[in-house]
């Protein structure tokens, strides 16, 4: 799908634009907004909502034709109470016009919303929503379906209307939420992917084809080389499967040379039988979910690469199976990570810390500016927080702080939001072994948190943040999918950073 930026600053220039469709915006009250009051020349529009075709509740449309104007169609749009438009009719009312656009005749269509009109928003959040519905609204996973889903024609060229003024900030806005489309498709598919196409060779693959598409380097590390840098606690995981790890390095360095990268790491299981701890039958197919911290740290390096991002990015993926075998780590066994701290695994499904550490401790060489980790973590933070915020964990001091708000401001610019949740020294203890540094978990209790105090550990040398994303990283049931985030809510903060 293609985006545009038209400017009109003429009352009724947009009366004269010729497409197949232009969607406007009609209030709750019966009120048409100013573009769609330019294009009611033939009091077409009016007469549709006195007759009550349309009510202006927010998500509802009506297609009208023989309208007078230049263009083929106008699609109304209704966007709720005038003066009080809120962000979720908003989004409810982008989410319509993709469901019409993708059934039309036409190819190309124009959007004349309100965009200054939603409170507490900006035009720029109005362009992504619109941009995210459209393009979320096109996206397929039936690759590996014998008989693929009917094509729908519809509008493959939109144009959004702006004001002359806007123009420029509105090309940059588009350029960046295409972007971060294209991020968050590949997240979901390589999440919808079943596990035994997407292995962490596969993943391996996918980023070796980021880093010819984009000029980034790449460095996939074997068992041999993994095992030379004594990442015991990692390759634990790793005992039960056939399947080879991979630990995967990319370099996005589209910033000055000396400046300190942005690290981002992802969880990489690609299935998480939870090892001889095993999980429950029901739902282990959504196992296959447990690699969504890569995928959305691989989208979220083509969303960099596409945009060319003005900044130093490195992304780390430690990625492999977790399945129970006869030579499968047990619960008590001891390992020793790359950090040299000691781990008694008390329970082999908590195996994304086992690689995360590792990884945690080999990220000390880049000497980051910043770390984030994405991780499908725990099943507590679901039972805390829903599928509605992802959790967010760091330490408490200045720099921590600064860190948690550029990424809590970029999840909220996105409606890809997190939640802020305590590390406190108290939850520390529940960590304590007998025969190690550390236990892998600390029971019921507080279970997102202990989770995330064990990461922790092994971050005291930069400023870190954690994403424990297991509860929006997937949907179940009917909608069952990758959602693909939290790649806007990542992007956004590189994007952000690389504007300082």
């Amino acid at each position: 799908m293609d985006f545009s930026i038209k400017t009109f600053d003429g009352k009724n220039a947009i009366a004269q634009f010729k497409s197949g469709c232009i969607a406007v915006g009609i209030f709750e009250d019966g009120k048409l907004s100013e573009p769609a009051a330019a294009l009611d020349t033939a009091r077409v529009i009016s007469n549709a909502v006195k007759s009550g075709d349309i009510s202006g509740k927010a998500g509802t449309t009506l297609l009208l034709r023989q309208t007078g104007a230049a263009a083929q169609r106008i699609l109304l749009v209704g966007l709720g109470r005038q003066g009080a438009l809120a962000s979720k009719d908003f989004s409810s009312a982008a989410q319509a016009i993709a469901r019409a656009f993708s059934t039309l005749g036409a190819s190309d269509a124009l959007i004349a919303l309100p965009l200054d009109a939603i409170k507490d928003r900006d035009a720029a959040w109005c362009l992504r929503s619109l941009v995210g519905a459209l393009r979320d609204n096109i996206y397929r996973f039936d690759q590996l379906k014998s008989r693929k889903e009917s094509a729908t024609s519809g509008v493959r060229k939109v144009a959004f209307a702006v004001p002359t003024a806007m123009a420029s900030a509105a090309r940059t806005t588009i350029t960046q939420a295409a972007a971060i489309a294209d991020g968050m498709d590949l997240t979901k598919t390589l999440g919808n992917l079943p596990a035994n196409i997407c292995t962490p060779t596969y993943l391996a693959t996918t980023a070796r084809k980021l880093g010819d598409e984009f000029a980034m380097a790449v460095e996939v590390l074997d068992r041999k080389q993994i095992q030379a840098l004594k990442m015991a606690s990692f390759l634990s995981v790793t005992n039960g499967t056939v399947e080879p790890p991979k630990f995967i390095v990319i370099r996005h360095m589209g910033g000055k040379a000396k400046d300190a990268p942005v690290v981002l790491v992802g969880k990489g299981i690609t299935f998480d039988t939870g090892g001889i701890s095993l999980k429950p039958g029901a739902g282990m197919d959504e196992m296959k979910y447990d690699m969504c911290g890569a995928a959305s740290v691989l989208g979220t390096m083509r969303a960099v690469g596409r945009m060319k991002l003005k900044l130093n990015v490195i992304a780390v993926i430690p990625s492999c199976e977790n399945m129970p075998s006869g030579t499968a780590t047990r619960p008590g066994d001891i390992v020793t990570s790359m950090s040299g701290q000691t781990i008694e695994i008390l329970n082999t499904d908590a195996e994304g810390r086992l690689i995360l550490c590792d990884a945690l401790t080999y990220v000390e060489r880049f000497k980051p500016a910043a770390v984030v980790d994405v991780a499908t973590l725990t099943g507590a933070c679901i039972t805390a927080l829903g599928h509605h915020n992802s959790g967010l964990f760091t330490r408490h001091d200045a720099d921590h702080d600064a860190l948690a708000d550029e990424l809590l401001v970029a999840g909220r610019a996105t409606g890809d939001t997190a939640w802020r949740m305590p590390i406190e020294d108290s939850y520390q203890e529940q960590l304590k072994s007998n025969f190690a540094d550390m236990a892998n978990i600390g029971g019921p209790p507080a279970g997102s948190i202990t989770a995330a105090c064990f990461l922790e550990r092994y971050t005291r040398k930069y400023t870190w943040a954690h994403l424990d994303i297991a509860g929006t990283a997937w949907k179940s049931g009917a909608a069952k999918g990758a959602t693909g985030r939290p790649v806007p809510l990542l992007t956004t903060f590189l994007i952000n950073r690389a504007a300082k």
